[in-house]
């Protein structure tokens, strides 16, 4: 069977009120990822916290293939521990180094179930490496970054599409965001240097 391509076999959309409907079907098998989507993606986007984009089927009836909210973000460089700022620092020219760089965040992503056997995520990361470093786009983006569920599967996942975790250690990442060692981390902060990978 061929597998479904983002490019070839489906139209990409902003998501709006009349994509919500189409929604109630989709499931992307987490349920945190489903409800966000079904019950909060419109209002992040109304209240300008993150836009959500989805990719349809091209044929009826229509069918939700993969949903993505960004949000504008920056790795703020000067709250990085030394060996970090200095890995980051590495990749940008002496006279463009600053206090921070702009970032795009992948606030959520997910994949319709029927379709996760297509490399549906990876399309999805492939296209967002195109357009964020096309002549077109309106704004400087030089990274991507991600809050990785805490688990080998999502973090698999998000280094085998070119993202490397930015704190070397989950006790760097504590730090960083002042977490007790009582508290578990559930996320770790991924990114994505667009120049390095396109």
């Amino acid at each position: 069977m061929k597998r479904l391509s983002l490019f070839e076999n489906c139209i990409m959309k902003r998501f709006d009120k009349n994509l919500q409907n189409l929604c109630q079907d989709f499931s992307c098998g987490n349920s945190d990822l489903d409800d966000f989507f079904k019950n909060d993606a419109i209002k992040y986007s109304e209240d300008l916290m993150g836009k959500t984009y989805c990719w349809l089927t091209d044929t009826k009836p229509y069918k939700i293939v993969a949903l993505v909210t960004l949000a504008n973000d920056s790795i703020k460089n000067n709250f990085l521990e030394r060996p970090t700022r200095n890995r980051i620092n590495r990749s940008v020219a002496n006279h463009k180094r600053g206090r921070s760089y702009p970032a795009t965040l992948i606030g959520r992503l997910g994949v319709n179930v029927n379709y996760q056997g297509d490399h549906i995520g990876s399309q999805v990361i492939e296209f967002l490496k195109d357009w964020f470093c096309d002549d077109e786009n309106k704004t400087g983006c030089r990274f991507l970054v991600v809050d990785a569920y805490n688990n080998e599967k999502t973090q698999h996942f998000y280094a085998k599409n070119g993202f490397k975790f930015l704190h070397r250690s989950e006790d760097e990442e504590r730090r960083y965001y002042a977490i007790q060692d009582s508290k578990p981390i559930l996320t770790r902060l991924m990114f994505m240097d667009l120049i390095d990978n396109t």
